[in-house]
């Protein structure tokens, strides 16, 4: 209930319809802008002029102030959630006192007329009427103001009967608007048919680009997994060398580490035997009565001539871990490792491009699709133009006009059983062992590289060249 009490504060009383610029008259009934002024305008010759609401009077036409409130409001009502049984008729122009429908529009009088004003309303055939509108100056002539009926062919133009009998269109062929939009209508029925063969034709190549792109998503998925399988593979391949070979490491390092302990023990008693030897020689050395030091057992005999030269002795321990032995088993691990990686390069799909027949020589022949090229004999006979080849590699401009003889070609060429990529007159690099007689080449224009391939199994790179395109190639 309160929605339709707002929706009828929001409606101007003459049109109707939601307020479209809402101006206030001096007794604060608010109208459409353009409303109020054609009431007001009707009143001028009587100079008495009444509000459609009140019916107050005054002799002084009404001064129109904007309601800024109520313009804010209903623009914002109109943005978010458009009113319904919002009226749309165009309603009588002489029915001022209250909004009517018109059944008809008279482009003389340029007015709108409801059903009472049209049984009054001349019937003379200057007077032509139309369905109800609300652009009636727009079927006049803007210089003659006169109805407009006819349609200059010459000058593309609509012009009243004047236009035609004495005015700037004198003696140019014209048709009647209704000749005239028949036969317009009919060239727009045939582009119209062209049009819509054209957005099926473009349906279709959006399905098939959408079919390839799921295509090639589908297949990079795949890709992708068998990559990601074959990295968890190896990446638990090397976890279980790392593992082997730490306890290996591990095992090496205890056994060493047992035998130096035994040797060390060995030693320290040794060093302890001859601290002993060194003390009890030392006192000999230091003893005053020659008889005690002759009578002692010879000094050579407290030297055991067994151990002379065993000092750097380790009993035969390797320390080195066995390094020779680690590195031969990581070297195999990675071979084997590197032969189960099937190396591959993923190759986007060729891209929809056509011949150009306007620019084929004569000695090209074409396929219907424009899709395929074969070097051919006989002659097309296609017409000479500026831009045609006249060889299958333009002869007109000497050897540099020969794909990769020049800076703006690169090319896979074959000669005397080798094949070589070139550029510029120079060789970039010679292809060895090319087996198949299919090639790829693919282009990345905005990356600036153009790669060739042979098509074999898997795809063989050759080679890329790297350069900045600035034109169409």
């Amino acid at each position: 209930m309160a929605s339709a009490d707002l929706r009828d504060e929001l409606l101007c009383s003459i049109c109707l319809s939601i307020y479209t610029d809402p101006v206030t008259l001096r007794c604060g009934h608010n109208f459409c802008r353009v409303c109020i002024e054609q009431v007001l305008a009707t009143q001028d010759e009587s100079r008495i002029y009444t509000c459609p609401a009140c019916r107050s009077k005054t002799r002084k036409r009404p001064a129109l102030r904007r309601n800024i409130d109520l313009c804010n409001v209903t623009k914002r009502i109109r943005s978010t959630q458009p009113l319904h049984g919002e009226v749309t008729w165009i309603r009588c122009t002489y029915c001022f006192h209250s909004p009517v429908p018109a059944v008809k529009s008279c482009l003389m009088c340029e007015a709108s007329l409801c059903d009472d004003h049209l049984r009054v309303h001349s019937k003379g055939p200057e007077h032509v009427l139309t369905d109800p509108s609300t652009s009636l100056e727009n079927r006049k002539c803007p210089v003659h103001k006169k109805i407009l009926e006819y349609y200059c062919k010459e000058d593309a133009a609509c012009i009243c009967v004047t236009c035609r009998l004495d005015g700037e269109h004198q003696g140019h062929q014209v048709e009647t608007l209704d000749e005239a939009s028949e036969k317009k209508k009919k060239k727009l029925r045939n582009v119209f048919q062209k049009l819509v063969a054209k957005r099926e034709e473009t349906e279709g190549r959006v399905q098939s680009l959408e079919e390839r792109c799921r295509k090639a998503q589908e297949k990079a998925s795949g890709e992708a997994e068998r990559v990601t399988a074959l990295f968890v593979d190896i990446r638990r391949r090397l976890d279980n060398v790392e593992k082997k070979l730490l306890n290996e490491i591990s095992r090496e390092r205890e056994n060493t580490s047992l035998s130096l302990s035994a040797l060390i023990q060995m030693f320290e008693i040794k060093k302890d035997e001859l601290s002993r030897k060194m003390k009890h020689i030392e006192e000999l050395c230091n003893m005053t009565d020659p008889l005690t030091v002759l009578q002692e057992p010879d000094t050579g005999d407290l030297c055991d001539p067994e151990e002379e030269g065993g000092d750097g002795d380790t009993g035969g321990c390797d320390i080195g871990y066995g390094k020779a032995k680690l590195i031969s088993h990581i070297s195999q691990t990675l071979s084997d490792l590197i032969k189960d990686v099937n190396v591959t390069f993923y190759v986007q799909d060729p891209a929809e491009i056509l011949m150009d027949l306007n620019t084929a020589a004569n000695n090209i022949l074409i396929s219907d699709d424009l899709k395929t090229v074969t070097r051919t004999e006989m002659s097309q006979n296609r017409p000479k133009t500026a831009e045609r080849f006249q060889d299958y590699q333009d002869y007109r401009r000497g050897r540099q006009s020969h794909i990769g003889d020049n800076n703006k070609s690169w090319g896979l060429i074959r000669f005397s059983g080798q094949y070589y990529v070139v550029h510029d007159s120079k060789r970039a690099a010679q292809c060895d062992n090319i087996l198949s007689n299919r090639f790829r080449i693919c282009l990345d224009y905005e990356a600036g590289e153009l790669s060739f391939y042979e098509l074999c199994d898997p795809i063989r790179h050759l080679h890329t060249f790297t350069t900045t395109f600035r034109l169409p190639l």
